[in-house]
C-alpha cells in the first residue's frame, strides 16, 4: 500500500495533464513528474543506498522539486521526514540524527548551513547538477511494496520537554486522511489546482496526495511562501484553486483583497486550521469572498482528521445557533470516534468540559523511538490530545483551551520551554518564563519575562542575538519584560496565567 502508487496510476491515466507549476509556468506533466520522482528514487538507491524502511529528510522551501523528492523517497520505499524550513540548521540537524536519516534533500539557501550543522549526513541540493543527474536516471519500474502500517511520513512536533517528538504517520493513516478530505472538505477533480503558500512540511503539503490521486495541478508560488497579492494573482490565473491557510493568513488575504477590490473569483476553497480563528475574521471573510471556507481540526498525531466544519456550515446565517457553531471546530470526521473525557478518560456528557480524545485509523501508532511519550499519549487506543473542549448535543466540538502552553503564531507552533531553555543559557538571565500575547495579525506573539542575573540588566538586543544563534528566527521573543522575580505557587511552579494577566492589564 505504497501511496506512491497514486502518482503511478495518474501518470498512466492522465500522463499529459499538467502537474507541477512554479507560479504560472508548467514545470512537468504527470508523466514527467512520475519519471523524475521514479528516476530520483533509483539515483537515491544507487548513490546513497536508500532502501525500503530508510528515512529521507526534506529541508526545503516550497517548490515543485519538493514533491519530486517527496515521491522519490516513497518510490524507493523510504519514509519522508519533512522539516520546517524556518528552523535553525542546528534544530534540523538534531531531527536528522534522531530520525536516523539516510540523507537530506535541501534547497540551495538552506543546504550549506545544514551540511555544516550535520556533517555526518549527506545533503543533496535540490535543483543543482547532481540532483538533476540523479532525477534523470532510468525510472524504477514501480514503487517499492509497503504494508499499510509501514512508516510513510515522520513528522516532528515539539513538546513541553523542549525536544521534538517524531510522530509516526503510516501509509494507512495518510490514505484514510486523504479520502476523508473528499468526504468532509471538498471534492477534487483534474480541473482543480492546489496552491502551496503555507509550508509543504506541514498542513499544506499533507493534502498533496489526494490531489495527486485526482490528477489536479500543483502550484508553488514563485516567492516560495505566502504573499497575499501573489495568491490572489495566481488564483485569478489558474482558477479553481484550493489551499490550506492558517487563520492569520486568511486575515491578511482579506485585508489585501479588500484594498484591491478583489473578490478572488479563481479561489475555490480555503481550508483553515492550525490555530484560533477569530469569529469576526471568518464572518468578514465569508462576507467578502463568499462560501469558500472549510475549517478542520487535527494534530500531527491525527493529521487534519479530527473534526471538520463544512463550507455550508461556515457560511450559514440562518440556523438559530449559527454563531455558536461558527465558533466551534465542527463535528467528528467519518474515520474517527471522538470523546470528551474526564481526568481518567471516562466519557463526559454534552456541555461538560474535558480533554478531547480521538481514535481511529488516522491516529498514529506512536512516537518514533519514544515509548514513554507514546504510553502517555495513547491510552487503550485513544489519543489524548492534550486539548480541552466540550461538545454540544449535535456533536459540534468547541475548543476551550490548550492544556499545554503552546503558542501559535502565524499558524506555527512555538513551544515556550524550548525558548526558555535557550534564554537560560545566556549569562545575564537568571530566570525566564515565556508566554503568548494575543496579536491581531499573527494570532499570538512571543513575550519573555526575564529575571536578570545579579548585577546584570536586560539587554533585548543581546538576548535576540543569542536566540538567533540557537533557534529559528520566528521563535524568538518579540518583547522582553524585566521582573525582580517570577510569580510562583507554593510548589514553585511559575504562574503563567498571572503573567498573561499582567500583559492584559498593561494593554501589552
Amino acid at each position: 500500500m505504497n501511496l506512491a502508487n497514486w502518482l503511478d496510476r495518474t501518470a498512466v491515466t492522465a500522463g499529459a495533464s499538467p502537474a507541477l507549476h512554479l507560479g504560472t509556468e508548467v514545470m512537468a506533466d504527470y508523466a514527467g513528474f512520475r519519471d523524475r520522482a521514479a528516476g530520483l528514487a533509483r539515483g537515491l538507491a544507487d548513490r546513497f543506498g536508500v532502501a525500503p524502511g530508510d528515512r529521507v529528510a526534506l529541508f526545503m522551501k516550497n517548490g515543485p522539486d519538493y514533491l519530486v523528492a517527496f515521491y522519490a523517497a516513497w518510490y524507493a520505499g523510504a519514509a519522508v521526514v519533512p522539516i520546517n524550513a524556518k528552523l535553525h540548521a542546528r534544530e534540523a540537524a538534531w531531527i536528522l540524527g534522531d530520525a536516523g536519516a539516510r540523507l537530506a534533500v535541501a534547497t540551495p539557501e538552506l543546504a550549506a548551513e545544514l551540511a555544516a550543522a550535520a556533517p555526518e549526513t549527506p545533503v543533496l541540493v535540490a535543483g543543482d547538477a547532481d540532483f538533476e543527474a540523479l532525477a534523470g536516471c532510468a525510472p524504477v519500474a514501480a514503487p517499492a511494496p509497503r504494508d499499510p502500517g509501514d512508516l510513510a511520513w515522520l513528522f516532528y512536533t515539539s513538546g513541553t520537554t523542549g525536544r521534538p517528538k517524531g510522530v509516526c504517520m503510516t501509509h494507512r493513516m495518510l490514505a484514510t486522511m486523504s479520502l476523508a478530505y473528499l468526504a468532509h472538505v471538498d471534492p477534487v477533480s483534474a480541473e482543480d489546482a492546489v496552491l502551496y503558500a503555507a509550508p509543504m512540511s506541514h498542513g499544506a503539503g499533507i493534502y498533496n496526495m489526494i490531489h495527486v490521486l485526482k490528477g489536479a495541478r500543483h502550484v508553488c508560488p514563485a516567492s516560495g511562501g505566502f504573499d497575499a497579492g501573489e495568491v490572489l494573482e495566481l488564483a485569478a490565473r489558474h482558477g479553481r484553486v484550493s489551499m490550506f491557510m492558517a487563520p492569520t493568513m486568511v486575515r491578511r488575504l482579506l485585508d489585501t483583497a479588500r484594498a484591491d477590490g478583489d473578490r478572488a473569483e479563481g479561489l475555490m476553497t480555503v481550508v483553515y486550521g492550525g490555530g484560533p480563528m477569530y469569529r469576526a475574521d471568518i464572518e468578514q471573510a465569508v462576507d467578502w469572498f463568499g462560501s469558500k471556507f472549510v475549517q478542520i481540526y487535527g494534530q500531527g498525531e491525527c493529521p487534519m482528521c479530527i473534526t471538520a466544519l463544512s463550507r455550508a456550515e461556515v457560511a450559514d446565517r440562518a440556523h438559530p445557533r449559527w454563531r455558536a457553531r461558527l465558533g466551534s471546530v465542527g463535528r467528528a470526521q467519518a474515520p474517527v470516534a471522538l470523546r470528551i473525557g474526564d481526568a481518567e478518560g471516562r466519557p463526559l456528557p454534552p456541555g461538560e468540559i474535558g480533554e478531547i480524545m480521538v481514535r481511529g485509523d488516522p491516529v498514529m501508532p506512536g512516537y518514533w523511538q519514544n515509548p514513554e511519550a507514546t504510553a502517555k499519549t495513547l491510552r487503550d487506543g485513544w489519543l489524548m490530545t492534550g486539548d480541552v473542549g466540550w461538545m454540544d448535543e449535535d456533536g459540534y466540538l468547541t475548543l476551550q483551551d490548550r492544556s499545554k502552553d503552546v503558542i501559535i503564531s502565524g499558524g506555527t507552533n512555538i513551544y515556550p520551554r524550548e525558548v526558555e531553555e535557550v534564554l537560560l543559557t545566556h549569562p545575564d538571565v537568571h530566570e525566564v518564563a515565556v508566554v503568548g500575547r494575543p496579536d491581531a495579525e499573527w494570532g499570538e506573539t512571543v513575550v519573555a519575562f526575564v529575571v536578570p542575573a545579579p548585577g546584570a540588566g536586560l539587554d533585548p538586543a543581546a538576548l535576540d542575538a543569542h536566540c538567533l544563534a540557537e533557534i529559528a528566527r520566528f521563535k524568538r521573543p518579540k518583547a522582553y519584560r524585566a521582573l525582580p522575580e517570577l510569580p510562583k505557587n507554593n510548589y514553585g511552579k511559575v504562574l503563567k496565567t498571572e503573567l498573561r494577566k499582567r500583559l492584559e492589564e498593561d494593554g501589552q
